[in-house]
């Protein structure tokens, strides 16, 4: 497999204005292509530094990916600086150039001079047209190296990659469909996951798998090369069903699926409504449920209630009950469950309280939650979690361990 690297040209990205999110998108797509990426470089928008990044990176990788750098002002020197590297001079391209002149003419603002300065390629690279901004990317090909040069906002480094770069990457090739399934994991932690599959990560060719972890979830993508894509899915249906074996009781779903998105279609499938009483999470899980578009049909509604007097007034929860037991407590969480239900006359419900931090209260140690769960006519679960990390961790491990729960309990409730 040939190396590839990404050089993100930008001093905004050097002084933290900005998130490499470029970077993150490429890397992405390297694993999806096949490649090996063992490099990533930020460097200012700086002639001489961007030289010697280029010095080093030349004798490590087969591939070298620039993003950033392709605009009009003096400070955008990318491609500059490439075509002095490669002993290329840079020419105008002239559908580029009609792109953005008839921009202007559409936006009715005159064309400043330096807008030109966009349409410049270098010379003998295939232009990879921006159909979403005005600078082109390209690629050079050496010798025995690649040279990509991309725009650096998003909006247009994205789509060019997707409809131009992996397109021209793939023309030619006898294996040119590429297929990726992502595998989603949860409650099984990063390291753990990859002991329990090392030796399908040691002796990876095709199907590849790459590991990625996120806001306390694991995923594996696993990306197959092949003549099309029948035969792409079935290396990844091998691959997939060896993944199972080991550890399939952790993943919840694949691709586009999050666990709200799999406790929603759950839901639906079983016909049941749901309800929250939030107290620490302070309507996260509410949002995350109402983030999904159709959920109306499923989700009554919900109560924040951060204070006692709120437990109290709107959720009943008895006085008593407060001042012995505390609001962050199994009891506290079952009579916010159960009440919840009650009030919004919903076919399933879920209650949050605990301590998000960063002080501890109430004698409560930071990080410890509670969270009750209510199905038809069964009586309340209430599960203790001891969870760490900042006060946004927190709730976020509150909501999705209860969102876990909920798919693991409707299934156990529907077999019964």
């Amino acid at each position: 497999m040939k190396k590839a690297e990404i050089i993100a040209v930008g001093t905004e990205l050097l002084l933290g204005q900005i998130a490499n999110t470029n970077a993150q998108f490429l890397a992405k797509q390297l694993s999806t292509l096949g490649y090996h990426h063992h490099f990533q470089t930020v460097v200012g928008d700086n002639a001489e530094r961007l030289k010697h990044v280029l010095d080093v990176a030349t004798t490590r990788s087969d591939l070298i990916i620039l993003t950033g750098g392709l605009g009009p002002t003096k400070d955008d020197l990318t491609k500059e600086v490439v075509a002095e590297f490669l002993t290329e001079t840079l020419v105008i391209h002239e559908p580029s150039l009609q792109f953005i002149e008839q921009y202007f003419i559409k936006v009715n603002r005159p064309m400043t001079e330096n807008n030109k300065k966009q349409a410049l390629v270098i010379n003998n690279a295939h232009v990879l047209m921006n159909h979403n901004g005005m600078a082109p990317g390209m690629v050079y090909e050496g010798e025995n190296k690649q040279f990509v040069l991309l725009p650096g906002p998003p909006k247009e480094m994205i789509p060019m990659v997707e409809n131009e770069l992996i397109p021209y990457f793939l023309k030619g090739k006898e294996t040119n469909t590429i297929v990726s399934k992502e595998l989603k994991f949860f409650g099984i932690g990063e390291s753990i996951l990859e002991t329990k599959i090392i030796d399908l990560l040691e002796n990876q060719s095709n199907p590849t798998i790459a590991p990625l972890a996120s806001e306390g979830e694991v995923m594996l993508r696993v990306t197959a090369s092949a003549e099309d894509e029948v035969a792409a899915n079935k290396l990844i249906e091998q691959a997939e069903h060896q993944i199972r074996e080991r550890v399939g009781q952790f993943i919840y779903g694949s691709n586009g699926d999050n666990l709200f998105i799999v406790l929603s279609k759950k839901l639906k499938e079983h016909n049941l409504s749901i309800s929250a009483a939030e107290s620490l999470t302070g309507g996260l899980f509410s949002k995350r449920m109402t983030d999904i578009p159709g959920n109306s049909s499923i989700f009554k509604g919900s109560i924040v209630c951060y204070s006692n007097e709120v437990k109290q007034n709107l959720l009943n929860v008895p006085k008593e009950l407060l001042e012995k037991e505390g609001a962050v407590s199994i009891e506290c969480a079952k009579s916010l469950v159960e009440n919840i239900q009650s009030v919004s006359r919903s076919d399933v419900s879920i209650s949050f309280t605990g301590e998000a931090g960063p002080i501890a209260s109430e004698e409560v140690p930071v990080g410890k939650v509670y969270i009750g769960i209510k199905i038809a006519d069964s009586p309340a679960i209430v599960k203790e979690f001891q969870f760490s990390g900042s006060r946004e961790q927190i709730r976020l491990s509150s909501v999705k361990n209860g969102a876990s729960l909920l798919v693991k309990l409707i299934d156990e409730s529907q077999d019964l």
